[in-house]
């Protein structure tokens, strides 16, 4: 697990930007709070805000995540003014906070931006329990977050706004099925409703001080996932990596919480964790949150012992309160959601391979790099997918075995698609008939896989037609091979009776 987190392959070192440039804006935002006498409690709010900015604006432009930025404190300061309204008034706070989860969930139907907009706007309210906020404080509250922003801003779309040097990565929507409850962000909405319903009454029970984080809990186990089996493997990692930085935070942070400058180094360490880990490791991610957040109670003056238990007893509800309602409430079944992304991550071979042949065939817009990119965004979320199947506690090895076989295999289509992208780059390809057929033999198995075979051919019989194709001809490696996985790809897909992948079952499917 540790290798994974921090020895995993970072291509173009895009994790370490990623997390440096957070340290390094998270940081200018708080020192510049300091700088112009903010208190501590509006520090950490602005710092809170400045994290989130980084960490949760993901539109695909960097125009799109200027403007999702600017609308961050359009939700957010209303959102944190009525929670310091109702902090004095605990049924109204609850409702309150119960509709702010539902809403934030459900603005994920709008894309990366209501994600981002959702995320922020359930962070502002959960911080104002976490700060006790008042009325008498938001102006200072206010100020410091628009600060904070700010600070963040420049240093993302100004000293080090890589990605304008990157090309524009496309969108990857989760798949909604459907209008009313047949939507899955509407069905989400629901479950993450209910369960933080739940966090927070039993939470309550366990603490009427510290009882948001069994809710915080039950929000992020929601976050970026969207079948049953994925939230059920989530929850299971949160609950470890909060144990894990439990016991972290008992050698670092009971030590060093009443030194500011070493606190401030931990803190600082940790946001890095949060944003280097955060794409290859929940586990590790929630490590570092953990951390962080036990240095800021330090900091607060509130730490001991007794508060780093209760957190894990918290969490532990919270937690649970995902997995009843992903279980009990309008379940999403994890087969369904595979499905869908395998037959998006096919569907874009399809595509990336058409892109290849209008290349060849001479057309100056055609770019299946592009097509590439997001095939690799595809997997991501299909890895996600299939992550109860794969997990080592999952008692279904059969099934295990099958979702591995899948996995590898579109592995092999995404390096075969890569190649074929560099091939028909080379102007020396550009004419070359042999490579434009073989493209339409790759789209001919992927349209056997997604709908029906065409003109009644048989894989069999396709497959000796492209290695006599092939044979001899390196130029066409790529395209043999890709259409070598899309025809082993029938066997765990469709087997003998033609069963999708996620019809063989998953955990809580």
């Amino acid at each position: 697990m540790l290798k994974r987190a921090f020895v995993a392959p970072d291509p173009g070192r895009m994790r370490l930007r990623f997390a440096s440039r957070a340290v390094l804006g998270i940081g200018l935002a708080v020192a510049l709070c300091g700088a112009v006498g903010h208190s501590l409690v509006a520090a950490i709010a602005g710092g809170l805000a400045a994290l989130l900015a980084l960490f949760t604006v993901t539109d695909p432009t960097v125009r799109g995540q200027a403007v999702t930025t600017a609308l961050l404190p359009v939700v957010g300061l209303p959102v944190l003014a009525l929670a310091a309204a109702l902090h004095e008034v605990p049924v109204a706070r609850d409702l309150a906070f119960l509709a702010v989860v539902g809403a934030g969930v459900y603005a994920r139907r709008w894309g990366p931006r209501g994600h981002s907009l959702g995320v922020f706007a359930f962070m502002t309210f959960f911080a104002a329990q976490f700060l006790h906020a008042v009325p008498g404080q938001l102006p200072e509250l206010y100020a410091a977050v628009l600060l904070s922003l700010a600070a963040s801003s420049v240093v993302r779309f100004g000293v080090w706004c890589y990605e304008r040097r990157l090309p524009a990565a496309r969108t990857v929507v989760p798949p909604t099925g459907g209008s009313g409850l047949a939507r899955i962000t509407t069905r989400q909405a629901v479950q993450a409703t209910v369960g933080a319903g739940f966090a927070l009454a039993v939470g309550q029970v366990l603490s009427d001080q510290r009882w948001y984080w069994a809710v915080g809990a039950t929000w992020w186990v929601f976050v970026n996932t969207t079948s049953r089996g994925e939230t059920l493997v989530r929850g299971f990692r949160r609950f470890l990596g909060t144990v894990l930085g439990i016991v972290l935070g008992f050698v670092v942070a009971v030590p060093l919480h009443d030194q500011p400058v070493a606190a401030a180094v931990v803190v600082a360490l940790s946001v890095f964790g949060i944003f280097y880990t955060a794409a290859v490791s929940y586990t590790w991610m929630m490590l570092a949150v953990t951390v962080m957040a036990s240095m800021l109670y330090g900091l607060l003056g509130v730490l001991d012992p007794a508060l780093l238990a209760l957190r894990v007893g918290e969490t532990a509800v919270g937690a649970l309160g995902a997995v009843l309602a992903v279980l009990l409430v309008l379940p999403v079944t994890t087969h369904a959601v595979t499905d869908a992304w395998v037959g998006r991550a096919l569907r874009c071979v399809h595509a990336c391979t058409a892109e290849a042949a209008d290349r060849l065939a001479g057309s100056s817009t055609a770019d299946p790099a592009g097509r590439v990119a997001e095939l690799e965004a595809i997997l991501g979320r299909v890895r996600l997918s299939l992550a109860p199947l794969v997990h080592p506690l999952s008692p279904m090895r059969a099934r295990t075995g099958r979702a591995r076989h899948v996995l590898a295999l579109l592995d092999d289509c995404a390096r075969e698609v890569r190649g074929l992208a560099s091939v028909v780059a080379d102007p020396e390809a550009s004419h070359d008939a042999r490579l434009a057929a073989a493209c339409w033999r790759v789209e001919t198995a992927v349209e056997a896989l997604t709908d029906s075979p065409v003109d009644g051919r048989s894989p069999r019989a396709e497959a000796a037609t492209v290695e006599h194709a092939a044979d001899g001809e390196p130029v066409l490696a790529h395209l043999h091979a890709l259409e070598q996985a899309l025809l082993e790809l029938a066997v765990p897909l469709r087997g003998s009776n033609r069963v999708p992948i996620g019809a063989v079952g998953a955990i809580g499917a």
